[in-house]
């Protein structure tokens, strides 16, 4: 089977992150089998008691549970929902040279190519350990390469997370950190507004000083992303009953995107002191700031022995990404770790999601000689 037909077989099966990736771990777990890994099921239930699993398959199948993994090739299981009239979203398409599907970029493109490169070896020669690690609810927070990390259920040497960078090696990536804001008032009628205090009111005041706070954090800066310092945005806000009632709640989400280096928690700390001013001026001023998550940029260095291969093999710099990935869990388990993958990001996520063929192909082949070079 060609890489091509693995990628039409995965962007076939339904693997939105609100349902269970069990129909594509039954696909990938007899596929690692057959090309001679050991696959090992590693189940978890997500916030909704829907079950997931995160499948790691080694070889040698010998391979003891304590030995070092020296490559690992990191794909996630889940995509994005797709708009139903996108009658052909589970179907491979390809025109001009193009494929297109959901996840097709993003990342089963990945997945497919390291499935190939795989191939290309017969797995009782390799000198040291290779492992296939898919993930699931990468879309949603990492939440399965996070499970991985916290479990110690391995050690790693060296990582290649999938990921669409256009074939680029990527050694430094942005961290990714939210929070949901709520801002109190006190309700009543519009015609009076001295009998309440909006908090709608409230909220765009300290939102005002959260737009202070990104302008402060640009001085801060790491020359190597673009942008080059930390980023924040309020995605989100909601406030109010109706048009005639003062309200007494207003909620927004807060996203914030470190630089390596920086503190996760250093956004919010400097928002929460914004807030605690505001509250000193105004008695009555009451907020809560939930962080739901709080992870920090990460980043390989620049003479890795894992980014130098890649950039020989693919000719091109490494460079940095400003979106999530799964390289921090792979960093916690001792591995440099470079993002890499077929596709452009900026397709990935859409309605008429590709990736280039050429690319696809050209993966398989860099994969395969990362694993030449490490494992064999």
């Amino acid at each position: 089977m060609n890489v091509q037909e693995t990628l039409a077989d995965l962007v076939r099966i339904d693997s939105r992150s609100s349902v269970s990736n069990l129909e594509m771990i039954n696909y990938l777990a007899p596929r690692c089998e057959r090309l001679g890994l050991c696959a090992r099921l590693l189940p978890y239930r997500d916030a909704a008691g829907t079950k997931k699993f995160n499948l790691v398959a080694v070889a040698p199948r010998e391979t003891k549970d304590d030995d070092v993994i020296e490559l690992a090739l990191v794909g996630h299981t889940d995509t994005v929902p797709f708009d139903p009239a996108w009658a052909e979203a589970l179907t491979l398409t390809r025109r001009d040279g193009k494929l297109y599907g959901r996840g097709a970029c993003d990342t089963k493109a990945f997945i497919a190519a390291a499935l190939a490169a795989v191939g290309r070896f017969d797995l009782t020669k390799l000198a040291r350990p290779l492992a296939l690690v898919f993930t699931a609810d990468e879309e949603v927070g990492c939440l399965g390469a996070k499970r991985l990390a916290e479990s110690s259920a391995m050690r790693v040497r060296r990582a290649i997370v999938g990921e669409p960078t256009s074939l680029q090696p990527v050694r430094a990536g942005k961290g990714y950190c939210l929070a949901e804001v709520e801002v109190l008032g006190r309700e009543g009628h519009s015609a009076y507004p001295a009998e309440g205090a909006s908090a709608i009111f409230r909220a765009a005041r300290l939102i005002e000083r959260i737009e202070r706070v990104a302008g402060a954090l640009e001085a801060e800066r790491h020359e190597s992303f673009d942008p080059p310092y930390t980023t924040i945005n309020v995605g989100r806000v909601e406030g109010g009953t109706a048009k005639n009632i003062i309200a007494g709640s207003c909620r927004f989400t807060l996203e914030w995107r470190p630089v390596p280096g920086q503190a996760a928690s250093r956004a919010v700390k400097l928002i929460q002191a914004e807030a605690e001013l505001l509250r000193a001026d105004d008695p009555g001023f009451d907020y809560q700031i939930d962080v739901t998550r709080l992870d920090g940029g990460v980043e390989t260095s620049a003479d890795a022995v894992l980014v130098s291969f890649m950039e020989a093999a693919t000719g091109r710099r490494a460079g940095t990404v400003a979106f999530g990935t799964e390289a921090p869990q792979m960093i916690e388990m001792g591995a440099e770790a470079v993002v890499f993958g077929a596709g452009d990001i900026r397709t990935a996520h859409r309605t008429g999601e590709f990736v280039p063929a050429e690319e696809l192909e050209r993966c398989v082949k860099i994969l395969a000689l990362a694993i030449e070079e490490f494992c064999l």
